[in-house]
């Protein structure tokens, strides 16, 4: 954090404050208390840290910036936004203000993904400590074991096209681009494109969860017939049991879930090329 706003405070027409805020459940409210004091909010964190924000943010109505500090930064690798604290420095300052979706589960606001099923597994056991102990190496530890104890479920699943009845080993509703450490929701997804885009994973076996994982990494999901995927702007996701929904990274919901997308919902400071934009110039995956 300190170099990030030395680095900021070199820009002399900045006008710098920090605020610390104490816990992640207050961090929209925090920001919606002070969206009069300023022109810009900046956050340092990861996917998780930035989604605690999105209510907040939708609120104040007042752009953000990223400095990407987290595990996986999807949100940042969609927006264009690098690792590097001063090349996303250089971002805030420098780069282009566009307006980006948002997703909403339940009336909760999403940034990236939130899904049922392997994911919440995945999202348990970073949560444990791995992240803090391997890094991303940790989400390939957390994957593998994941897959391991992966059981199919049942689900019917609504969308404009109908109501489909399916069994499931997972359902993950996108809006922007990437997720899970730079996998690709859908390889010619956007995170201002109005819709969202939803993948079942409808495989006969565990075991094929590592034949279909290349196709996964880089969201083309057509190439394997076991993959449901369909886009719109709302779903329904209605299971046998009560299951958990990870959101961002974070255990946020439960079933029955109800999806919907908020277009345009924010403003961000961007790369020029992001890679996750309408017509910013970037290659999608």
């Amino acid at each position: 954090m300190d170099e990030a706003v030395a680095m900021l405070r070199r820009h002399r027409h900045l006008s710098v404050t920090i605020a610390d805020c104490p816990d992640r459940g207050g961090l929209s409210d925090f920001i919606i208390d002070r969206k009069d004091a300023c022109d810009l909010v900046v956050l340092g964190g990861g996917d998780g840290t930035i989604n605690a924000a999105a209510r907040g943010l939708i609120a104040a109505q007042v752009p953000l910036g990223i400095i990407p500090l987290g595990t996986a930064n999807d949100l940042a690798r969609t927006l264009g936004i690098p690792e590097d604290v001063q090349q996303a420095t250089e971002i805030i300052v420098n780069g282009v203000e566009r307006r980006i979706d948002l997703g909403e589960v339940n009336g909760i606001p999403f940034f990236n993904v939130a899904s049922i099923g392997l994911s919440t597994d995945l999202a348990i056991d970073l949560s444990s400590g791995i992240k803090k102990r391997f890094g991303k190496l940790g989400y390939v530890f957390a994957a593998v074991s994941a897959m391991f104890r992966a059981r199919s479920f049942h689900a019917a699943i609504e969308s404009q096209a109908g109501t489909v009845d399916v069994r499931t080993f997972q359902i993950a509703v996108g809006n922007g681009l990437f997720y899970g450490g730079g996998m690709a929701i859908e390889q010619n997804a956007k995170i201002d494109d109005g819709t969202l885009d939803l993948y079942s994973l409808e495989l006969g076996g565990a075991w094929k969860l590592a034949l279909v994982a290349p196709a996964l990494r880089i969201g083309d999901h057509q190439a394997v017939r076991d993959i449901r995927a369909v886009s719109g702007t709302r779903f329904k996701v209605r299971t046998r049991r009560r299951r958990s929904i990870n959101a961002d990274g974070e255990i946020l919901a439960h079933t029955p879930a109800e999806f919907r997308i908020l277009p345009r919902a924010i403003a961000v400071m961007t790369a020029v090329d992001a890679p996750g934009i309408t017509g910013a110039g970037g290659a999608s995956v």
